[in-house]
């Protein structure tokens, strides 16, 4: 009996908000109806291959639709906004992981002072007041082959005042001790894997710190197109996008390898770039030209040719040529003092379960 009650319950009339009887069923229909509509049929759940092509270019035509009427409507906006002497709306700022990054409590600020007394104080600040130059040994790991020697020879037309020394089957600390003693302010130490660079090793001299980066991509100057030669004159540094503490400690590390002043007309530059913790190095050479560009006078009145007048304004425009070579750098570990494997102490170590999520950067 509850069952017939409740199915002639759910097959009654019901009063629609336009005031029509609706019948039930008709209702039920609709609303499933409306269900199928919003369930979209995706690609992957279409098996035929050339189906599935089919539908796919026609949804992302139409996504391409869409955007274009989007632009459109909002160009179309910002120039009656003009024409009114309103302000445009404002331009929506996009969502990337780097404006989107975790809070780090560790981020450098401007107004920091105890960050510029500990900078004032650290083992780099004798290199950056210029107090004295750099001078930078590289050596490699003990088996040494493929493109490591090729590497090497272009970082020491990269880097001045550096000197290759051969590794042979001294230790590392030997070395450490050998460059200390000969005035070394740095030590660059190339490791290679199956006859390919894979990692840098920079240790600060006399007192540390040594850092341990992975290197990848490396690309030669040899195989850039339309590659440059460098010159001899001393680079420009530009470091980018260091914003924490650790960040800024990688930076000025970097930054005592060196010089601090840089010949301005050899036009050289050298940029070593963080993103999402990943160093990228590039090293280029730059010239300005003036070019010039023709323009039309809308403004002065139409003459009896109907022509318009032309203007030539001068452009100066930057080119850039790059020299090599090119590679990618990501921190391993920091250390404190200089290479010591069993009983150093870190400041920094890179750990997979640090890897929590996309939007969280150390550097």
């Amino acid at each position: 009996m509850g069952v017939k009650k409740r199915k002639n319950e759910t097959e009654e009339t019901e009063r629609s908000e336009d005031g029509d009887f609706v019948d039930g069923r008709e209702k039920k229909k609709k609303k499933e109806v409306g269900e199928s509509k919003k369930k979209e049929i995706l690609p992957s759940m279409i098996k035929n291959k050339e189906k599935r092509s089919e539908i796919y270019a026609k949804l992302k035509h139409q996504k391409k639709v869409e955007k274009r009427k989007k632009i459109k409507a909002r160009d179309a906006a910002e120039k009656q906004a003009l024409e009114l002497g309103e302000e445009p709306p404002a331009k929506k700022v996009p969502r990337t992981i780097e404006n989107t990054r975790e809070f780090d409590e560790t981020v450098c600020m401007p107004d920091d002072e105890e960050l510029f007394a500990a900078n004032d104080a650290d083992e780099f600040s004798s290199i950056i007041r210029r107090e004295c130059a750099p001078k930078i040994l590289i050596t490699t790991c003990r088996f040494n082959s493929g493109r490591g020697p090729a590497f090497i020879s272009e970082l020491l037309s990269v880097i001045p005042n550096a000197h290759y020394y051969k590794r042979g089957t001294y230790d590392l600390k030997k070395i450490v001790e050998y460059a200390k003693n000969r005035d070394f302010t740095s030590l660059i130490v190339v490791h290679t894997n199956r006859r390919e660079p894979d990692a840098l090793l920079i240790i600060g001299l006399p007192d540390g710190p040594t850092a341990h980066f992975k290197l990848s991509r490396l690309v030669l100057r040899k195989d850039i197109k339309n590659h440059g030669n460098p010159t001899s004159h001393q680079p420009e540094l530009v470091l980018n996008n260091f914003t924490t503490r650790l960040g800024l400690r990688v930076a000025r590390l970097i930054q005592s390898l060196f010089p601090q002043d840089p010949n301005f007309r050899g036009r050289r530059v050298v940029t070593l770039h963080n993103q999402r913790d990943f160093i990228f190095f590039r090293h280029h050479r730059y010239i300005f030209e003036t070019k010039e560009t023709k323009q039309a006078d809308s403004k002065g009145k139409k003459l009896k040719d109907e022509k318009v007048e032309k203007i030539s304004q001068e452009k100066v425009l930057a080119r850039l040529q790059e020299c090599g070579p090119r590679f990618t750098l990501k921190l391993i570990s920091l250390q404190h003092g200089t290479f010591d494997s069993k009983g150093g102490e870190y400041e920094w170590v890179h750990k997979p379960e640090m890897d929590t999520s996309r939007r969280r950067f150390f550097l």
